[in-house]
């Protein structure tokens, strides 16, 4: 029989178990939480009695001089030791022999690792919104930098109606204060410890799950030992999340591709964010926006690799779980990636205030004013939209802008029309000022929606670190 199979069958099929089985070389990136983690557990197997009050302090010790180890380089990780867990226990038995043996009573690595992801998740989510915060006070920089330049608003990516640069600015602004948000509201609820949920029903020692819990910064252990065991929604929350965040830094990312172009010519971006052709000697390509717009592609697909590895898993642990590592590193990793690269290229950025304003001259952007003045003489809006409409076709028929249709025109269409203020109406500076109402471009209004903001991230930057 074993003839018929093949010498070789036995030994491949240990090598290929072997490789699928392995995960040292992607969970290594947890040993910091590891660590910390098995430091928690020895002070509490102390507080419960299992260990002595030395034997707890030379397991900490030792745990210390295995952080030094890996922090050095020093570690060989063995993948015959599996994981990061096996490794570091393995190391840990090494040097304290016996006493290395008694770390794992009382746990399993089911909630060794739950408890490992959830401090790794909470610290990355933190860095996260660090960088996000580092990036919205970049945007309110130059905010305050461009605050008189004026541009068109646009609409279905068609001319609309008269804006300032900054407030465009400030919108970029608005969707990364809600992504910090989303981040820190998941963080709130991964905030709780798994560890002594045991394997899956908990653990016949009285471990004091709230005294460990406390010691690592949690709000609490979870309640359930199934649940703290069997769960990742808490990776599903974070990676969607992050999925959100790189769609929204990829629709920045297309505007910095649009106005760096010759047709728009808004923005450039320096030299150190912008890659020429292999064969082209003129090109100066926008990589940093586009590589920024590849990355959401990497978010989205992340974020649902973990739900679908989730999707039917029966309660308790399944090995399937192994696989939720790798997704949640990579979001993270894109996001911090992407985020940073961003904030050097908008920080250094130049913007053509010429060209910008410039914009303001086609696209008959102060239509819409026009019929306000209308309304403001009596006639209902929707009768003034109609005859400005038709001052528009006059207009492109003509081969000039709204403002260029003679006061005789004007009046034609309208006696109101032909009053001389009906060109301040006409006047794009004017019409930026006039939308003075909360949220609005005008000056006043986008000046106090910077300072605001300055006052936000600040406020942010001075917390103390923790989850929140």
């Amino acid at each position: 029989m074993s003839q018929a199979r093949g010498g070789r069958l036995p030994a491949g099929v240990a090598e290929a178990m072997e490789a699928l089985n392995t995960s040292v070389h992607i969970d290594q990136a947890l040993w910091r939480e590891d660590i910390q983690g098995s430091i928690a557990h020895a002070r509490g197997l102390v507080r419960a009695g299992i260990l002595s009050q030395a034997e707890g302090e030379q397991l900490v010790d030792g745990l210390g001089h295995i952080a030094q180890e890996i922090e050095q380089g020093r570690l060989a990780w063995d993948p015959k030791n599996e994981d990061v867990h096996m490794n570091i226990e393995a190391r840990l038995i090494t040097a304290l022999d016996g006493l290395g043996r008694k770390l794992h009573t009382g746990r399993s690595r089911n909630d060794q690792v739950a408890t490992d992801l959830r401090l790794w998740a909470r610290r990355k989510s933190q860095e996260a919104r660090g960088a996000i915060a580092e990036l919205a006070e970049v945007l309110v920089d130059v905010a305050e930098r461009e605050l008189d330049t004026l541009m068109p608003s646009y609409t279905h990516l068609q001319r609309a109606q008269p804006s300032r640069l900054s407030h465009h600015l400030m919108a970029w602004q608005e969707l990364l204060r809600r992504d910090a948000a989303r981040l820190a509201d998941a963080e709130r609820r991964l905030n709780e410890c798994p560890l002594g949920a045991g394997a899956v029903a908990g653990t016949g020692f009285l471990l004091d799950r709230h005294a460990t819990a406390a010691d690592l910064g949690f709000d609490g252990p979870m309640r359930n030992s199934l649940d703290a065991t069997a769960s990742r929604d808490f990776l599903m929350e974070l990676s969607s999340g992050l999925a959100i965040l790189g769609v929204h830094l990829s629709r920045i990312g297309e505007e910095i591709v649009l106005w760096s172009t010759q047709e728009f010519g808004f923005m450039a971006l320096s030299d150190g964010f912008s890659t020429s052709s292999s064969m082209m000697p003129q090109k100066k390509n926008p990589d940093v926006a586009e590589l920024v717009r590849g990355k959401s592609a990497v978010l989205v697909g992340c974020a649902t690799t973990l739900l679908v590895l989730e999707k039917s898993l029966a309660f308790g642990y399944g090995r399937d779980l192994q696989e939720d590592k790798r997704p949640i590193f990579d979001a993270f990793d894109a996001a911090l990636t992407s985020l940073r690269a961003l904030t050097g290229a908008i920080g250094t950025a130049r913007f053509d205030r010429d060209r910008l304003e410039g914009a303001l001259g086609g696209g008959h952007v102060c239509a819409t004013d026009l019929a306000d003045y209308l309304v403001l003489q009596g006639l209902p809006f929707r009768d003034a939209h109609h005859v400005v409409g038709d001052l528009v076709r006059q207009a492109e028929q003509a081969g000039v802008q709204l403002g260029g249709l003679s006061t005789e025109a004007l009046a034609a269409a309208h006696p109101s029309l032909s009053a001389p203020e009906v060109r301040d109406a006409l006047d794009p500076r004017r019409a930026v000022e006039r939308r003075l109402v909360f949220g609005g471009p005008a000056r006043e209004r986008v000046a106090e929606a910077i300072a605001e903001a300055r006052q936000h991230w600040a406020s942010r930057a001075q917390r103390a670190p923790g989850p929140v």
